[in-house]
């Protein structure tokens, strides 16, 4: 990772972190002459459009004061979306009772692909239905979680 990259990495982590919200994703991209900086948040009761501007304000602010860039950049905030996997146990708390899809490491004792209803957190475990049977997964066990979006 590249200085200037890392160095608003530290910037974005920082103030979302104190925004009580997490940073799900970071990407930089683009030339010196156009970068583009997109930054994914998220947080335990979800993201609305004031904090994703409250969060690029705060940035750019940052950015601007410590004159990182010589040149034309764009800064995009916004929450990761339905269809990416979550990333954080914070995460999770917002899609009890929603269905997934997930992957589960080996340790795991059910199989390594289920579908299964998020029924409560407790800690560190996350308690699902799957298959008429409450099953209770360890965080550290799920490799990837991804929310099922139902029209009905």
């Amino acid at each position: 990772m590249q200085l200037l990259e890392k160095k608003i990495v530290n910037i974005t982590k920082e103030i979302t972190d104190q925004n009580g919200l997490l940073l799900i994703d970071f990407l930089f991209r683009g030339f010196s002459n156009s970068t583009v900086i997109e930054v994914f948040i998220d947080g335990e009761k979800g993201v609305s459009v004031e904090d994703c501007a409250k969060i690029s304000r705060e940035i750019n602010e940052q950015i601007e004061a410590e004159n990182l860039f010589d040149s034309a950049y764009r800064l995009e905030v916004s929450s990761p979306g339905a269809d990416r996997p979550l990333k954080f146990l914070q995460q999770f708390t917002k899609h009890v009772n929603r269905n997934f899809d997930l992957q589960l490491s080996e340790e795991s004792e059910t199989n390594k692909k289920v579908v299964g209803k998020l029924l409560s957190i407790n800690g560190e475990n996350l308690v699902f239905l799957i298959q008429k049977e409450e099953v209770t997964v360890p965080y550290n066990t799920i490799k990837k979680a991804k929310v099922i979006i139902s029209f009905s």
